[in-house]
């Protein structure tokens, strides 16, 4: 059973998903129509006075975000990709051992790159280095890195934990049509 802070991370991590691809997508749209108006003068009048020069930076921004936070994301509900072969042709006792040290490997492996994430983010706050088009300040762009990594080395103590508890992996089954998920 999950605590409240718990779910709260979860609902979290599943809005900046969703939140920073559905603005991406209107970005892109938005976009797109502005290219697109230059040939029609009627669309031209209405989006020509649009500056855009900063949405492929923006969207860029968004779309690493939304991978950092995509991947923990992945891990919890067992839909990260993972190299499994060996681990199913191992016999049982070895399988729980080989699953265990994979978890701990990504959870080791998120981690670090958590910590020289933060230490880049501190890097670049010294700096003051700002985007080219959007003129952010590149720490706050960067901070994906370390915030993603962590959430992402949490979630893989978390399945950790469950597996050692309950020996359960998460796994998402496809729905079928006019299922829903509960």
């Amino acid at each position: 059973m999950l605590s409240l802070a718990g779910r709260l991370l979860d609902r979290l991590e599943e809005w900046i998903v969703a939140v920073f691809m559905a603005v991406a997508t209107l970005v892109i749209f938005a976009a797109v129509l502005h290219r697109a108006s230059a040939k029609v003068d009627w669309l031209w009048d209405i989006t020509g006075r649009w500056d855009l020069t900063w949405a492929q930076e923006l969207c860029i921004f968004l779309f690493i975000w939304m991978a950092k936070f995509g991947a923990a994301y992945g891990v919890r509900t067992g839909i990260h990709i993972g190299v499994d072969v060996l681990v199913n042709l191992a016999p049982e006792p070895w399988r729980r051992r080989l699953v265990s040290l994979a978890l701990l490997l990504g959870a080791l492996f998120t981690g670090i790159i958590a910590v020289l994430g933060a230490r880049w983010v501190l890097f670049m706050h010294d700096t003051g280095q700002v985007t080219p088009d959007l003129e952010w300040p590149r720490w706050a762009v960067y901070l994906c890195i370390p915030l993603g990594s962590a959430l992402m080395c949490l979630r893989f103590l978390q399945v950790l934990r469950r597996f050692r508890r309950e020996g359960v992996l998460p796994s998402h089954a496809p729905l079928g049509v006019g299922e829903s998920a509960a």
